[in-house]
């Protein structure tokens, strides 16, 4: 053991102690954060609009703060790109983490002083509770790689503006930056081939032993130093590579792919991060679940999944959950955002201590690169696209190809029906895949940095949805062709309709 890590020990006990005793006491955890939470908010306009001074209980708040997403909020938003202050929080906040919208374009979710300390102290809580559960530090004694963002940040109405990845890089403390990598100016390369290529000759010779990041982008960045020293394995340039940190995409579909370029099985520590809060994180490594950061500044409540377009739907604390059901996880916290709907689904899995697994998005999507697709950016790209071009379109959902069969990088695979199809098909699919470009930035992010090829298009056979609905017993009624599938199951029964 290295003398960083000798020193971090005790300091990684007292975190992981501290966890333990938290997550045991979770409602009353929970209790004193929502406590807090009103406290904070009571002077704000969304306090006062919202009678935050006379809430006792949590019962109280459902009945006065409505459930909202960015739409709900953004009126609150303007005032403080205004410059207003004390707004939805204490004062201004302190960054803006801009994101890609689902219905709203680009949002921009504050990040106040109070936070701040919810999304950095979480991943270092985490780590540390690794080392400390498991005895392995080593990893601290070594250089770490993150895969981020560029920290570069634009002003906004007065404040830093930037991804979430590129402003946490503006939170690590001095004693974790002289491990860390790739350097200031390679992290503020936009240019993702660029920026790559200076990332491996940068960490190289290094000895590098925790590498953290979305998996495709990770799988990148170890085929280019194959690729770059002409080894057969990572292991062989990293002989004391430990530890793999991921979050925003399912790991598993990756893990054989990426441990097979290691050569040699990874432990690894899943987190739940989202600009809106640091919501959960793997705290034992014989267990899937993941640890509900209740003690972090967050009040969480829980709708379920069902109900969440409903007018009044049933709203949850942590102590009314059950086991097993899907729900849209809401929160509120000392950022400024109240009864938020983020979007996403969990299921519990456990109640002692509370963990959760993340069951997707409230409506389909695409994420199996971290891209965050919705049913309502792929409408408009390829409505828009058909209307220009009066190119009736019958039916269409989209897929992702992790590994195509072909070779080569992966893509989405777009399952149209056409009225009668585009003279020229591979015309069509590029005005449509610049159209994509424009509705969202992390697509663009994934197409640039050459993580996706350009969208591939498969014109169907008439009827071919009929037939894939009325094979599956959904032909009829209230049943959709789902925009969008975030696995390959229905993409694979329609290849049998593919015209050649």
């Amino acid at each position: 053991m290295g003398l960083k890590s000798l020193l971090i020990k005790p300091i990684a006990r007292k975190i992981a102690k501290d966890i333990k005793q938290w997550s045991q006491e979770a409602l009353a955890a929970q209790e004193e954060v929502f406590q807090q939470l009103m406290k904070g908010g009571r002077r704000t306009s969304f306090g006062k609009d919202h009678g935050f001074s006379n809430i006792q209980s949590y019962e109280a708040f459902r009945e006065q703060v409505p459930i909202r997403d960015y739409e709900g909020i953004r009126p609150y938003i303007d005032r403080i790109k205004a410059g207003e202050a004390d707004v939805l929080w204490k004062g201004y906040p302190k960054y803006f983490a801009k994101t890609s919208g689902t219905t709203s374009g680009v949002k921009y979710i504050p990040l106040t002083k109070d936070s701040i300390p919810n999304h950095f102290g979480t991943a270092r809580n985490a780590l540390f509770n690794y080392f400390a559960r498991t005895g392995k530090g080593d990893w601290l004694d070594g250089k770490m790689i993150f895969l981020s963002g560029s920290p570069e940040l634009e002003k906004v109405g007065g404040i830093n503006t930037g991804r979430l990845s590129g402003i946490v890089n503006h939170q690590v403390p001095s004693w974790l930056r002289t491990h860390q990598m790739p350097s200031y100016p390679t992290n503020c390369i936009e240019d993702w081939e660029t920026k790559l290529t200076a990332i491996v000759e940068e960490t190289l010779q290094e000895d590098m032993r925790l590498i953290s990041g979305i998996p495709p982008w990770v799988q990148m960045y170890y085929e280019r130093l194959l690729e770059k020293t002409g080894k057969k394995y990572v292991k062989d340039i990293f002989p004391n590579f430990s530890v793999f940190v991921y979050g925003g995409v399912n790991y598993e579909p990756y893990r054989t792919q990426l441990e097979s370029l290691v050569g040699k099985r990874l432990d690894s520590i899943e987190t739940y991060p989202a600009s809106e809060g640091f919501i959960a994180f793997q705290d034992e490594q014989d267990d899937p679940g993941l640890l509900l950061n209740v003690n972090s500044g967050i009040f969480f409540e829980f709708v379920p999944a069902e109900e969440i377009f409903n007018d009044n739907p049933s709203r949850l604390s942590l102590a009314e959950i059950e086991l097993g059901v899907n729900y849209a996880i809401i929160i509120n916290n000392n950022a400024g955002l109240w009864g938020y709907n983020i979007g996403d689904t969990v299921k519990f899995v456990s109640k002692d201590p509370y963990k959760i697994l993340v069951t997707g998005r409230i409506k389909h999507y695409i994420s199996a690169f971290g891209e965050h697709v919705i049913g309502k950016e792929v409408e408009e790209a390829l409505l828009s696209v058909a209307k220009s071009a009066d190119i009736p379109i019958v039916e269409f959902t989209v897929a992702p190809q992790v590994n195509p069969p072909e070779g080569g990088l992966p893509y989405h695979e777009w399952f149209i029906e056409f009225d009668q199809p585009p003279s020229n098909l591979q015309s069509f699919a590029l005005d449509v895949d610049k159209a994509m470009v424009q509705q969202n930035i992390y697509y663009q992010d994934l197409i640039d940095g050459n993580i996706l090829q350009q969208l591939k298009i498969r014109p169907l056979q008439k009827d071919a949805f009929r037939k894939l609905m009325k094979a599956s017993g959904k032909l009829g009624g209230q049943n959709k062709v789902p925009r969008l599938s975030n696995d390959r199951k229905m993409a694979d029964v329609l290849q049998q309709w593919v015209l050649k």
